[in-house]
């Protein structure tokens, strides 16, 4: 049985739609950067699939909000993310059989590209209310990326800054969601 999502429609419905997806993006980020935490030191074999699930969960995440939003604007920019994610979930995977400083690289990389998207997406959505925190998010991504290139260098890396990322970007969609509340009232 396949079940397809329909597009909400007006501002009401999109919000509402975007709330719920925000609810879920917070609380996938928040488990998976308490569990990845244990593992900061090293890539063990369940570290290298968290760590290439997080950019799936992207993929999913991201043509879900394409799928409910498009009354809000063209979704190209989002397609665009989504093919990042699959290439970055790819990267990732091949980073974590060469170490670290690899798999740094790839995920601030990642996070550079994935927060221009974000900030460029949630600047028109701005009358939707709840967008602050997603560009917040976005532009703290792009500095947070470059900062995890750095960090590939440095003499002892570990994945705690990259994991850490997770929980301020969490953090952002649960404000976003919550401030979404508003206008998905009148879906």
């Amino acid at each position: 049985m396949t079940t397809t999502i329909a597009a909400p429609s007006g501002i009401a419905g999109t919000a509402s739609a975007l709330r719920r997806l925000y609810f879920v993006r917070f609380a996938f980020a928040i488990v998976w950067a308490l569990v990845m935490f244990t593992m900061a030191s090293k890539i063990t074999p369940i570290g290298a699939v968290l760590l290439v699930l997080y950019p799936l969960f992207d993929v999913g995440a991201v043509l879900y909000d394409a799928k409910v939003s498009r009354s809000t604007g063209s979704p190209a920019l989002l397609y665009v993310n989504v093919a990042v994610s699959l290439a970055t979930a790819v990267g990732v995977a091949a980073a974590c059989t060469s170490g670290i400083p690899a798999v740094l690289r790839v995920w601030g990389t990642w996070a550079v590209v994935a927060g221009l998207a974000q900030l460029i997406v949630a600047v028109p959505r701005r009358s939707m209310g709840g967008q602050w925190p997603m560009i917040l998010s976005g532009g703290i991504s792009v500095l947070a990326g470059g900062s995890f290139i750095v960090s590939a260098g440095a003499d002892q890396p570990s994945l705690t800054g990259a994991i850490g990322y997770a929980v301020p970007g969490a953090v952002f969609f649960l404000l976003s969601a919550l401030r979404l509340g508003r206008t998905a009232k009148g879906a």
